[in-house]
């Protein structure tokens, strides 16, 4: 018989996964409409509450990241900009300015799928998620479906170069 911790850590592992392949899902659009192929969803109570995908050169703003753009819903759909009790999946690290908007929403918790080696500020380059100095932490995970994430990117990238 498993222990109880065991069957609880085994829900979330695949609670995580079914919230990622979600948030792949709009990275997978957000290629398709020639954009980096990032996505994000944001979760409370067991249902999205708020869907992103990158959209900078769509909407000519250099805010319009996934994590922005889902945060934003989520704060529509909820009625408030606190965003405490919900989760973040996001295909890529979050960068700086996804990562405060992140602290500044009291978003919970922050599960990434690949980390970002050049602009990563969830662990990589920065911690910002659990800089001990801001006024709020988040717990992070990463490594949610981190093949089929990177795939995207890699093969988004690999037919630019062409």
């Amino acid at each position: 018989m498993l222990h109880p911790r065991a069957l609880k850590w085994m829900f979330f592992e695949i609670m995580d996964e079914s919230w990622m392949a979600e948030a792949l899902a709009e990275a997978r659009r957000a290629g398709g409409d020639g954009e980096v192929p990032i996505g994000a969803v944001v979760v409370v109570d067991g249902r999205i509450v708020g869907r992103g995908r990158n959209a900078r050169e769509r909407l000519r703003d250099p805010t319009a990241h996934a994590e922005i753009l889902a945060l934003q819903e989520a704060a529509r759909s909820l009625g408030r900009w606190r965003l405490s009790g919900a989760t973040i999946y996001a295909t890529l690290e979050p960068c700086p300015m996804c990562a405060g908007a992140l602290v500044n929403a009291r978003i919970d918790r922050l599960v990434y799928s690949v980390r970002d080696p050049k602009a990563g500020a969830a662990g990589t380059l920065f911690d910002i998620p659990r800089d001990a100095r801001l006024n709020h932490r988040i717990q992070v995970d990463s490594g949610v479906l981190a093949s089929e994430c990177g795939a995207v990117l890699t093969e988004f990238f690999r037919a630019r170069r062409k």
